[in-house]
Order: C-alpha cells, then sequence, then structure tokens
C-alpha cells in the first residue's frame, strides 16, 4: 500500500470517527462538545426543516434529547469519498429513545440515515451539512414530545 493509500484510509476513519462521536455526544454529552463536530454555520436537515448553525442544532438537539431518560443513536455501514479539502459521507442510523412513564410506552425507536457534507477546518474534518432521512419508526413518538415525569 501506498502512503497516499494509506493517507486516504485515515482520513476516511477520521470522518467515521467523527459521525460515531456524534452520536455519544447527543446520548451522554456534553453537548457543548457538537463544536467539534459542526462548523459554526453548518445546517442540519430534518425533513424539510433547515436548523441553521452550531446554536440552533445544540438547541434542537437540547430540546428532543435533553429530557429523555436515555437515548442510544447507533451508526453503521459508514461510506466516505473525499476530494481535496471536502467531503461526503453517509451512514445508516439506528435510534432508541427511551422516557420512563410516557403514556403509550415509554420506547420510540428511529431508524434511517445520516447523509453529510464535510469540509476540513484547521486540518480537522467537520461536518458543514448533515441530511437525517428516516426510513421507518416504531414505538410511541409522545416520548419525544415529552418532558421527563417529575421524580
Amino acid at each position: 500500500m501506498t502512503e497516499k493509500q494509506i493517507h486516504q484510509l485515515e482520513e476516511k476513519q477520521k470522518i467515521v470517527d467523527l459521525t460515531i462521536a456524534y452520536t455519544w455526544i447527543i446520548d451522554h454529552g456534553p453537548r457543548e462538545n457538537l463544536r467539534e463536530i459542526f462548523t459554526e454555520n453548518a445546517v442540519f436537515i430534518i425533513d424539510t426543516r433547515h436548523l441553521n448553525g452550531i446554536d440552533e442544532i445544540r438547541g434542537k438537539i437540547e430540546r428532543t434529547l435533553g429530557g429523555l431518560s436515555s437515548s442510544q443513536h447507533i451508526v453503521s455501514n459508514h461510506q466516505v469519498s473525499i476530494d481535496g479539502d471536502t467531503a461526503t459521507s453517509r451512514c445508516y442510523l439506528h435510534a432508541q429513545h427511551t422516557l420512563t412513564g410516557t403514556e403509550g410506552g415509554d420506547n420510540y425507536v428511529m431508524a434511517g440515515r445520516y447523509i453529510d457534507k464535510l469540509v476540513r477546518v484547521d486540518s480537522e474534518w467537520r461536518i458543514a451539512e448533515r441530511q437525517l432521512m428516516l426510513d421507518w419508526t416504531e414505538g410511541n413518538n409522545r416520548v419525544l414530545a415529552r418532558k421527563k415525569p417529575q421524580e
């Protein structure tokens, strides 16, 4: 294997690692570390809604996941293509959300894909645009609409 091929594999692994780091941050925090994942002016597209900038992205994640009893996001089947200082990446997503005490059931599962556009910023990869495409859901979607019951 040539030096160039090794470098290309290392760069692809950095992007895969970035997508994995995102899941750990949104599930376990601190969510302030999302600044290490996204560019400052990143766009996150969910259905037809556009979240513009890291503060709006972080706020939406905090509002959606912050009150849950637990969440677990798993990403797999990564495909990465690099062109200089830009890259595209896609991976499958499977996310479990739990809020104990929710009427109608405590669990909500989402499955889909993340499609990312990345840029190199100060020699580190950052997501400039992330699109979440849902393929299916199961369970009680009210889990994401509720606040954690008072204990």
